[in-house]
C-alpha cells in the first residue's frame, strides 16, 4: 500500500502530464519473445492497455514508444492505436526521448515513462513521472515514483492511463461518455 504522502506527490505529478512513452517487452507485453521456425515474432498486447491508450490520448495526452527491439508486429498495432512516435530498434532510448521532447515541443517534467528494465533508466531519470510495472527488475522499481498493481502485458498500462485522467479531471467524462 501506498502512503497518502506520497499518493499525493504522484498525483500532482499526474496532473502535468502531457506525453506517456511506453516500452514495450515487459511492459505493453509480458516481456516473452514467441517466435516460429521461420524466424517470425509474435507479441500478446493487452486490449485494455490498448483501450486505455485510445481513451487518454481523447484527453489530449500524447502517446509514445520506444523500444530496445524491432517487431512488425509492433508496428502494427501502434499504427491501429493511431500511436505516431514510435521508435524501434532503439537501444539507447535517451536520444529517442530528445527527440521526441523536441517533435512534441514538451518540456521533460511534462512526459511519463513506464518502463520494466535497465534499459529504460535513461528515460525514467529525466521524466517528471517516473512509472515501473509491478514485476520491473528491482533497480527499476527502486528508481520509480510509482509502481503499477499490474505486471506489464496485463492491464499494467491501463492502469496508468487512469491514473492520468483521474488527476487531470477527465475519468468520469470518459467514464460517463459510455453510460449515455
Amino acid at each position: 500500500m501506498i502512503d497518502s504522502g506520497k499518493l499525493v506527490a504522484i498525483i500532482e505529478k499526474a496532473k502535468n502530464i502531457k506525453l506517456l512513452i511506453l516500452d514495450v517487452d515487459g511492459v505493453l507485453t509480458d516481456g516473452k519473445l514467441f517466435f516460429d521456425n521461420e524466424g517470425n515474432e509474435y507479441k500478446s498486447f493487452h486490449a485494455r492497455d490498448g483501450h486505455g491508450i485510445k481513451l487518454l490520448r481523447q484527453t489530449g495526452v500524447e502517446v509514445a514508444v520506444i523500444s530496445g527491439r524491432k517487431s512488425n508486429s509492433v508496428a502494427l498495432r501502434m499504427k491501429s492505436l493511431g500511436i505516431e512516435h514510435v521508435y524501434q530498434g532503439h537501444e539507447n532510448k535517451r536520444a529517442a526521448f530528445y527527440e521526441i521532447i523536441e517533435k512534441t515541443g514538451l518540456l521533460p517534467e511534462q512526459a511519463a515513462h513506464i518502463g520494466d528494465d535497465l534499459l529504460d533508466l535513461p528515460i525514467m531519470i529525466r521524466v517528471g513521472l517516473a512509472i515501473a510495472v509491478n514485476d520491473a527488475n528491482f533497480v527499476v522499481k527502486q528508481r520509480a515514483d510509482w509502481c503499477t498493481t499490474l505486471s506489464g502485458g496485463q492491464g499494467a498500462v491501463r492502469e496508468v492511463c487512469d491514473l492520468i485522467m483521474q488527476a487531470q479531471g477527465s475519468f468520469d467524462s470518459v467514464v460517463n461518455a459510455y453510460l449515455a
